[in-house]
This record gives structure tokens, sequence and C-alpha cells, in this order.
């Protein structure tokens, strides 16, 4: 080979390594670099850390006063519903039938529980301005902890019922519950050593005592009846002092409801979803 076609060999073969050695460089100084923003998968958006709270919904439409008596089908055939008492906080509130049906049927929450969260989150507007929690935080509560009121067999009756009536696990300090003997005497849960969680929102017997609502004006709140339940759910979120809007605020009261964050991000995604449905 003529010395003067080594010599370009050899220039060119230099020249590829350095460009080579340029291109690492550039690929290195760009990963250090900032990466742009991205918007987040749809997974993403539905189902994030639950750091933040979750979007607003859209308002319920306010129909209020007590609703005239239906007959719809339930669990015992064709029954008739039961108006709330007139100034209850279940007939005050009480949301218009259409657009909790519509509602109901993009969310998949069915329409006599979709009227409770409903109500319940006017009523908490109201009664404690400053909370902030919405229809969609409380049904993302009520599909973690009953799937609405079906859980285990169970189903909501026309007139709000749940039966049979749901009860957890007694709270004995094993299988990672916490020990929490008995303050009711058994009167809620039936069980007379230890408590347990109760009703479609599934309160404690104690701390049903302290912040249940009688919704519909019977005289007494019943844990087992989904208006009752809900509103007293609203009622105890709302006695915590955190504003529901704020993201630190949202995830800190779902965590006093259960101190679990897992649980915390199992309500994110349900509320999320419900309120992009």
């Amino acid at each position: 080979m003529r010395p003067a076609r080594v010599f370009a060999t050899v220039i060119a073969s230099l020249l590829v390594v350095a460009m080579g050695v340029g291109l690492w460089a550039l690929m290195s100084y760009l990963s250090l670099a900032p990466s742009p923003m991205k918007t987040p998968s749809i997974a993403e958006a539905d189902h994030g850390s639950a750091a933040g709270a979750p979007d607003r919904p859209t308002p319920p439409l306010v129909a209020g006063g007590a609703r005239p008596a239906d007959r719809i089908v339930g669990d015992d055939g064709l029954e008739e519903v039961r108006p709330a008492a007139e100034g209850s906080p279940a007939s005050a509130y009480a949301v218009d039938p259409d657009w909790a049906g519509e509602t109901a049927e993009r969310t998949g929450i069915p329409q006599r529980v979709m009227e409770s969260y409903a109500a319940a989150a006017l009523w908490a507007q109201d009664e404690h301005p400053r909370c902030g929690v919405e229809w969609n935080t409380l049904a993302g509560v009520g599909w973690v902890e009953s799937h609405h009121g079906w859980l285990h067999g169970a189903s909501v009756r026309a007139d709000g019922d749940v039966r049979p009536k749901i009860i957890g696990v007694p709270l004995d300090g094993t299988g990672g519950t916490a020990l929490v003997r008995d303050t009711d005497g058994g009167r809620l849960d039936g069980d007379t050593e230890f408590d347990r969680a109760v009703g479609p929102m599934q309160f404690i017997p104690e701390t049903w005592e302290m912040f249940a609502v009688d919704a519909r004006g019977t005289g007494e709140a019943d844990p087992h009846h989904i208006d009752d339940a809900v509103f007293s759910a609203a009622n105890y979120f709302c006695s915590m002092g955190v504003d529901f809007a704020s993201d630190e605020g949202w995830n800190r009261g779902i965590l006093r409801y259960n101190a679990s964050q897992e649980y915390a991000d199992d309500v994110y995604a349900a509320a999320q979803y419900y309120a992009e449905a």
C-alpha cells in the first residue's frame, strides 16, 4: 500500500473515532439535561398517587324538598319508597333524579346510592362551608368500603336499607386489625367482646356514636341505611378541620378515615374515575 493511501486511511479512521466520541459526549449531555414535561398516560391519570385531591366532579343539580313516594322494584318485589321526613337533610338536599340517573349510568354507581352521595355533599357545603368534600370522594370511600353497599351479597333496597347488614371482622388485634374492645354492648355490630365496622361506610361503633346523622328524620340514625351512613361519613370528614379541596388536606382526611396509604390510593383512583366519567 502506498504511503499516501496509508496516511489517508489513518486520517479517516481518526475522524470516525472522533465523531463517535463526539456523539457519545452529546448523548451524555442530553441525558443529564431536564427532559420535557409529558402528558400522563390514562393509567397515570386515573391511578396516580393519592398525593393530591381528585378532580372536582360535575356538581349535582338540586331538587330539594321531600321527594314523592315512588314504586320501584326492590329486593322484595314491587315496594313503595317512603320519602324522607319534611325538613330532614335527605329531603332538603335531595338531588334532581334526572341528574342522578345520568350520573349513575356514566359511573356505574346505583342511582339510589348516587342520590345519597350527592345529597350528602350538598348538605356538607352548607353545614361545613370550609370542608370541600365532594360527592366523588364519598363515592370513592363507598366503593372501597362496601362496593356501594353490595359487598358479600348485600344490596341497597329501594328505601335505602342495606340488607343483609354489612358487618366487618372483629377488631381483636389479629390479622393486621387494630385492637378495639366493645364500646356499644353489641348494639350495632352484635359483638359484645370486640367492636366491628358496620354498614356500607364501615363505621366503628364508637365513631358512629360521635358523628352519626339522622339524615331521614326518623328519630335515630342507622349505620345500615345508605342515607344515614353517607351523611355521617360527610359529617365525620368535615369535623376534621381539613380542606378537602386542597391536595394535602384531602390526603390527610382520607388517612384519618383509614390510616393506610394504600387505602388512600384506592379511594383516590375511584374518586378520580367518578369525576372523569
